[in-house]
């Protein structure tokens, strides 16, 4: 759940994806270096609080992501803003062959997964064209500086065939259900992670939201970067999303 930073533009790319309007939110260097602090800072408890905010089902959700990318065994998957490993050994349990990559050294040194470990800016990866089988990414799209050059980056690195899983938070759409996830996760969530690890950093969290793009403007950056077949499910009564894709 890291990964900060920002790519330069090209002309022949779209424009970058838009956050919501009316943050008042870091953007670019400062986002940037901010997060990798708060991603340092929480390193050593991030796992226990990611249990209790979401009643585990944060593990079932990273499973699900698992399941959907539908390779081959032995497929190596990059893992990007891998944090502490758990969708590298989710990963290894399905047969497949993890690499986490992650900007954050203090969650990279509090990784368990055995997966061979790279700190590195997901929006330069220092990974060939077209090498990888497939791409998972856990609870991070809110925290790139630049997330329609991170599409771009999925789409070169990925073989033709190739398939990526990226889960993340969301909104209910229901408007009821959306009124007690804010409640819960702009009330409580800060409360439990400032009790446990950092209050500043779980405040942020419910606030990250409004960096996410609407979701069609999500998955047509995806298609323009090679992923034709992109697709967005919303889980648990639309508390998290799964985007998923194929490279064409």
């Amino acid at each position: 759940m890291t990964e900060p930073t920002e790519a330069g533009d090209s002309e022949d790319e779209p424009a970058a994806l838009s956050p919501a309007e009316g943050s008042d939110l870091l953007e670019g260097d400062d986002k940037a270096r901010s997060v990798q602090s708060m991603f340092d800072r929480i390193a050593p408890r991030y796992d226990l609080v990611n249990r209790i905010m979401t009643f585990r089902l944060d593990l079932r959700w990273r499973r699900r992501a698992v399941r959907e990318l539908k390779l081959p065994k032995d497929s190596t998957v990059l893992d990007l803003a891998c944090g502490t490993g758990d969708l590298c050994v989710n990963l290894f349990q399905a047969g497949l062959a993890p690499i986490g990559i992650d900007f954050s050294a203090g969650m990279l040194a509090s990784g368990r997964s055995g997966a061979p470990l790279t700190q590195a800016d997901v929006l330069r990866l220092p990974v060939p064209d077209g090498r990888v089988d497939g791409v998972t990414c856990g609870f991070a799209l809110r925290n790139f500086t630049d997330l329609h050059a991170f599409f771009i980056e999925l789409g070169r690195v990925t073989r033709p065939g190739g398939s990526i899983a990226l889960v993340d938070a969301a909104e209910p759409e229901n408007r009821l259900l959306r009124l007690g996830h804010a409640i819960y996760f702009q009330r409580i969530v800060p409360k439990i992670g400032g009790l446990l690890s950092d209050k500043n950093a779980y405040g942020y969290l419910p606030k990250s939201l409004a960096y996410l793009p609407a979701p069609e403007e999500m998955i047509a950056s995806l298609n323009a970067a090679g992923f034709t077949d992109a697709r967005r499910e919303l889980l648990f009564a639309g508390a998290a999303q799964l985007i998923t894709g194929t490279r064409s």
